[in-house]
This record gives C-alpha cells, structure tokens and sequence, in this order.
C-alpha cells in the first residue's frame, strides 16, 4: 500500500497524484518548496518553514492557494493519514498549468500538493566517521540574479555542484560564491568551530536561511560558544578545528576533510557531537502534535 498524498484539497493515493504536463513547476521549474521533518508524533518548526515557504512564493508572485492555518493543518492531516511517527514532509506550490509559454499570467490555478513519507539522506556511518567534501567549479547563484534566499523548484545550480561532487567520489560537494567566498554545501549550510567560536557564512554570501541553521545559532549561543556570521575562505575550513553540516534532511553531519585536507583531528568534533546531542533533545521534546 502506497502513500497517501494532499493535491489540492484532497488526499489521493500516491498512484493517482498526478499534475498536468503544462504545469509550470515542471516545465520551467516554477514554483517554491519546503522540507519538513516530523518527530516522535510531532512536526519540528513548522511555523518557520511555512514562514520560510511564504516569503518564497511572495519573492516570485506566487498566490499559495490555502492560507497558513489551512496550510498547517493540510500538512498535520496528511502525515496523520499515512500514519507516521517520524517523517519528512515535502509541501509544493507551483505556478499551475498554463501554456508552453513563459508567461506565467497564463496560469490560472496554482498547484499544491503535500508528501509525508520518510527520508534517510546519508547512512549512519558517515555521521559517525564524518564527510569527505569537495569544493566545487559550479558558483552558487548570484542573490542578484535567482536568489538563494527563495527555496525554489528550480534547484539545478545545486543539482550541477551535486553531480560534480558525484564525480569526484566526494558525499558532498562546497560551493563558492562570484567572489570566491564560502556559501553553502549542494544542500546544507556549512559551520566551522575554532577557539569556542562557531563560525558560518552571513545569507548575503549567497546562503538559504536554513531553520536548522538558526537552530544550531541559538544551541550554540547556548551552551558557551560565540557565534560570528563571517565570509570565510577555503583557508578558513582547511584550518578549523571542527566542521558540519546542517540541513532538514540532513540535521546535522560532521565533516572531516575538504580537498584531501583533514579539518582538526579527522574525526567528528567534541562541540559537532554536543551541538548534535542538544538538537536530538529538542526534536523529540518539540514541535506540533499530529495524534492528540
């Protein structure tokens, strides 16, 4: 038995959920959306990704069909529908059908569907040994040209540094900005520790906002650490003690090497392993019931 999946207004088996051909999300990749993990029975910061997916479809001109509350509500009925205690929850609004035009006045009626399913982005081993990355040739978009800060459907910048990464037998790939600072990895926001100072990227280097970046922020205030928004250079995390990743899918994944350069003692960090343990707290301690 399949998923049971939210299209506009309806919950459908997962074979039945179909969208149009002219749907502008798939033919110009139109549209906007959000991640989302549930744990232990309960949706982690659901207000700050529906936030986050809000300003998203305002940045293009994008109506989302149902308002926040009806939103939250579609997204707690269709993880419940299909049963989960843990998920990871994909919500997707494109443009709507239209023409094969650019245009897209031509769509008449966005498109909303919500997936609850589960997600298992790296196996366990590497959060415990950490990532091997690689810096990529594919610079992150210019924030003047299509913003990183809009979680777009529209994500072959990424896919381009994901499949360079690919190649080079690399779980990750960092990619630079127009500048040649750090920006982000292909799906995560990158920390570094050194001297009881957590350093990351500002948004304006060319960074999605991430809610688990601000999360980890806040952990890490915390528990002591001093936290600094900084552009940062390659030089930067060759000579970090520490090193992680963050993202919904991925929570949060140590990092051991970049560039064949092991970062501190090549082993996932005291502070990653605190700041993880502090987050794995909060998820199950948190967030909206789905069974009441």
């Amino acid at each position: 038995m399949g998923l049971l999946i939210y299209l506009n207004g309806k919950l459908v088996p997962e074979k039945e959920a179909k969208v149009s051909i002219f749907d502008h999300g798939l033919l110009y990749g139109d549209g906007v959306f959000e991640g989302i993990r549930g744990y232990n029975g309960r949706i982690w910061k659901l207000d700050e990704h529906l936030s986050r997916l809000y300003n998203s479809a305002k940045a293009i001109m994008l109506e989302v069909p149902l308002n926040f509350y009806d939103l939250k509500n579609a997204i707690v009925q269709t993880v419940r529908a299909n049963k989960l205690k843990d998920s990871y929850i994909r919500v997707v609004v494109t443009r709507g059908a239209g023409d094969l035009g650019l245009d897209p006045s031509k769509c008449r009626v966005p498109t909303l569907f919500i997936i609850a399913g589960t997600i298992q982005l790296y196996p366990e081993v590497l959060y415990e040994k950490g990532l091997d990355v690689v810096t990529v040739g594919t610079k992150r978009n210019l924030t003047e040209s299509v913003s990183p800060s809009i979680k777009s459907l529209n994500y072959l910048n990424n896919i381009l540094a994901k499949i360079e990464a690919n190649n080079a037998g690399a779980a990750e790939g960092l990619m630079l900005n127009h500048l040649g600072y750090v920006s982000e990895c292909t799906g995560e926001n990158i920390f570094t520790v050194r001297n009881n100072s957590l350093y990351t990227p500002p948004v304006y280097a060319g960074v999605l906002e991430g809610v688990t970046r601000n999360i980890v922020k806040e952990i890490a205030a915390g528990i002591g650490l001093k936290v600094v928004e900084k552009n940062m250079t390659r030089h930067d995390i060759f000579t970090a003690d520490e090193c992680f990743l963050t993202g919904t899918a991925a929570e949060i994944v140590p990092v051991v090497s970049l560039d064949k350069r092991i970062i501190g003692t090549g082993k996932p960090g005291e502070t990653t392993k605190r700041i993880r343990k502090e987050f794995s707290f909060l998820t199950r301690e948190e967030g909206v019931p789905v069974y009441e």
